[in-house]
């Protein structure tokens, strides 16, 4: 099945199997792993992109339902060689350990930035819910993503 959409603001068309998920197709099909595919059915949320501007789990959809759609994956959060707020934040508070799980913290706090522009840092909690990270116990990456919502005022 060909698919037409937009992945990190380049037009993408492919050929795809129907059964191919959306993580197979953005890690085999264009080479980009920041997505990971821990084969655990969207549990951990290290799947996570956004589509439409919205945190999706890549494992728990197929690549034909992201025809049409713009997706934005962990490599596209900036559009040159330098890190964006979030990125930086996320460097300057150690809000990164083994890193498996920071591709996604980052693109479900882009989302949340995108939404509020002051969240709580309740919101920002409820907001990381979706995604697990077993080395950092949270409160770094939280206060990284607090001080990058003062950032973007």
């Amino acid at each position: 099945m060909n698919i037409t959409c937009t992945v990190n603001n380049k037009s993408i068309e492919a050929h795809v199997e129907p059964n191919k998920l959306l993580v197979d197709f953005l890690r085999e099909d264009l080479g980009l792993t920041g997505t990971k595919n821990p084969l655990d059915f969207g549990q951990t949320g290290a799947c996570t992109v956004l589509l439409d501007g919205q945190a999706v789990k890549s494992s728990m959809m197929l690549a034909v339902q992201a025809d049409g759609k713009a997706i934005i994956t962990v490599e596209g959060l900036s559009d040159d060689q330098e890190l964006n707020n979030l990125q930086s934040r996320f460097e300057a508070f150690h809000a990164v350990q083994c890193g498996y799980c920071t591709p996604a913290a980052l693109l479900v706090l882009t989302e949340l930035l995108d939404r509020v522009a002051q969240p709580t840092e309740q919101e920002v909690r409820e907001q990381l819910d979706s995604v697990l990270c077993r080395c950092t116990g949270f409160q770094n990456i939280v206060l990284a993503a607090l001080d990058a919502a003062k950032g973007q005022q």
